[in-house]
């Protein structure tokens, strides 16, 4: 690709609200990306009133479970928001955290799965991932080479097609987690197409990401960091993604056009104009000869002699008088 796919993560900022979800969707149509995901979330097949919380954040849900519910839509809301994705133009990607969650997706038509980072080890999902013959993104956050040496191994037994993104499960994710040297290495270890999954909420790391090789870019997004749940402080604003995608593109267009060292020749007219040549700094006679306290450089070059070879005149004796600043040339000289 000439440049990253761009993946906005939509994931729970729309807080239950499909109002705020089609709004999300309408905006991330206008910053460039190609794809929104969500991550379908049904209560009674995933989760259970043990489910702890990773972080307390919610004011009105008593346990995770109730979170997740408060998170659903029905099969018919879904389909509602894949056609929202098709009208502008963006492609609807999607987590499933059960096999359900699989089976509704297939209903309304995924184009690929995404498999969060808690799920690389449920080969139970990937096996029903698999029966659909879709590819899918593996995010490798919380998983060991171990842990993702097995999975790859179950995904190409089944022949399933898939890329890796280099994730750290940690919001927000700090310089020091970002592991940027990890997708160069889950590249040669598995000859894959990679790529990046942010939640540092700076549009910095994704630049860098790019820079350093990423063929995929995830990010989460949000209107506003100051918002409520549990990916705002780690999420990109619509603003933000817009930018990103520029620069990025950028990016990829420079990497696509290596410069050539040894090949100046496009500078050639430049060379004449910023380039100097040899003056002398005051009034000397005939007779006199050159020392390195007598020479000066000044634009352009061509009138005297080229300052890059002044070690060649020093010693040398002119053969007529100089005036400061007059250039110096091969004909003054004996």
């Amino acid at each position: 690709m000439n440049k990253p796919y761009y993946i906005a993560e939509i994931g729970q900022a729309h807080e239950g609200s499909l109002g705020i979800l089609h709004s999300y969707i309408d905006a991330l149509a206008t910053t460039g990306v190609h794809a929104v995901k969500f991550q379908m979330h049904i209560a009674a097949a995933e989760s259970s009133a043990y489910e702890p919380f990773r972080v307390k954040f919610s004011y009105e849900d008593a346990t995770r479970f109730d979170y997740w519910k408060r998170m659903e839509f029905t099969l018919e809301q879904w389909k509602e928001i894949k056609q929202h994705c098709d009208g502008v133009g963006l492609d609807f990607i999607c987590s499933p955290f059960s096999n359900l969650a699989v089976d509704w997706l297939e209903e309304i038509g995924v184009k690929y799965y995404k498999i969060g980072s808690g799920e690389v080890t449920n080969l139970l999902l990937l096996e029903k991932i698999a029966q659909t013959g879709k590819p899918l993104i593996l995010s490798s956050g919380m998983s060991s080479y171990a842990e993702l040496d097995t999975t790859v191994a179950f995904l190409r037994e089944k022949k399933v097609s898939f890329s890796i993104l280099q994730c750290t499960t940690s919001y927000p994710t700090q310089p020091e987690q970002y592991g940027f040297n990890v997708m160069q290495e889950i590249k040669e270890r598995y000859q894959v197409t990679v790529g990046f999954s942010d939640h540092s909420a700076k549009v910095a790391t994704n630049i860098a990401a790019v820079a350093l090789g990423a063929e995929i870019l995830e990010f989460h997004v949000v209107f506003d960091r100051r918002m409520f749940g549990p990916d705002a402080k780690s999420s990109l604003t619509i603003d933000e993604i817009t930018q990103l995608v520029s620069d990025c593109n950028t990016i990829c267009q420079a990497k696509q056009h290596p410069v050539n060292k040894n090949d100046n020749s496009a500078f050639t007219e430049l060379k004449t104009i910023f380039e100097k040549s040899l003056v002398v700094n005051k009034d000397l006679p005939q007779g006199h000869i050159l020392s390195f306290a007598d020479l000066e450089a000044k634009k352009p070059k061509g009138y005297g002699i080229d300052a890059a070879i002044f070690h060649e005149i020093i010693g040398r004796k002119l053969n007529k008088n100089l005036n400061q600043w007059d250039f110096l040339n091969e004909k003054d000289l004996e």
